[in-house]
């Protein structure tokens, strides 16, 4: 009888928030299986690199549609070097484990993800880092300059937990700038867990590759802008606009507005 009016009660409070039940659970089954899914790709992916989406599904014994959309969701592509002269991966000074092998976003500031990437701007290159929410996909860390390095990633972490609590995890790529002792004492001073993508395993930060991907779409040519000024004005409307007006495809609405209806409805469930 409990159980009978505690499914109600959740009923009658989806309903009064506008969203659906399976929104007030952390992960629907859809959602775990997806993420099982994904790490079963990316160990196919960590012996061939090259594989695509029907290699993979012969691998694994899925359905070729099954394996694009989770591969689309997660921003899984294959390494291809296109005839690029072959580079040994470099060595890792400390190696942290994937915790995201083994741990799926269970609730907003579980596991942030970080990555940075290059514009290029009359003739000069612009860095931009940001920091990814994985359970909301609001990017909760931003920062822009004109130089790479662990200021770059370090600023855009400070800038998320200014406004947000503190994840649990955080996840990165190996590249140098989240090696640099500066960043890694930061991350330790808080208390946060280091998760590392494998070297030579792009694939396993897919979740930033795939946002600058439509995030360089949504910006456009940044050399139509007189200034750099002007840029930097811009990147950050353009993240703005993806947090809070653009639809995710997944939430199917913005990130911000999913955040907020995560915290309502958990609040009130408590």
């Amino acid at each position: 009888m409990k159980e009978l009016q505690s499914t109600e009660n959740k009923t009658l409070l989806a309903r009064s928030l506008g969203i659906s039940r399976s929104t007030l659970y952390y992960a629907s089954k859809k959602e775990i299986a997806d993420w099982k899914l994904k790490v079963r790709i990316e160990e196919v992916l960590s012996e061939h690199p090259a594989y695509g989406s029907r290699r993979i599904a012969l691998e694994l014994h899925v359905n070729r549609k099954r394996i694009r959309r989770v591969m689309r969701l997660f921003g899984l592509h294959p390494y291809r070097r296109r005839g690029r002269k072959w580079r040994k991966t470099k060595a890792v000074s400390i190696q942290y484990p994937n915790l995201l092998q083994l741990k799926y976003p269970e609730y907003p500031h579980h596991i942030w993800v970080s990555d940075f990437t290059e514009l290029a701007f009359k003739e000069h290159k612009i860095y931009m880092a940001t920091v990814l929410d994985l359970y909301t996909r609001q990017v909760v860390g931003l920062s822009v300059a004109t130089r790479k390095g662990a200021p770059l990633v370090i600023q855009s972490f400070v800038s998320a937990v200014l406004h947000h609590p503190r994840p649990d995890i955080f996840h990165s790529d190996n590249g140098r700038e989240y090696e640099a002792e500066s960043f890694r004492s930061v991350l330790a001073d808080l208390g946060v867990s280091i998760s590392r993508s494998r070297p030579g395993s792009p694939w396993e930060n897919g979740y930033q590759e795939s946002f600058y991907s439509q995030f360089k779409v949504d910006l456009g040519d940044p050399n139509r802008f007189q200034t750099l000024g002007e840029l930097v004005a811009e990147i950050y409307f353009t993240v703005w606009a993806y947090n809070n007006t653009r639809i995710h495809s997944r939430l199917k609405m913005p990130p911000v507005v999913f955040a907020q209806k995560q915290k309502t409805a958990i609040a009130l469930a408590a």
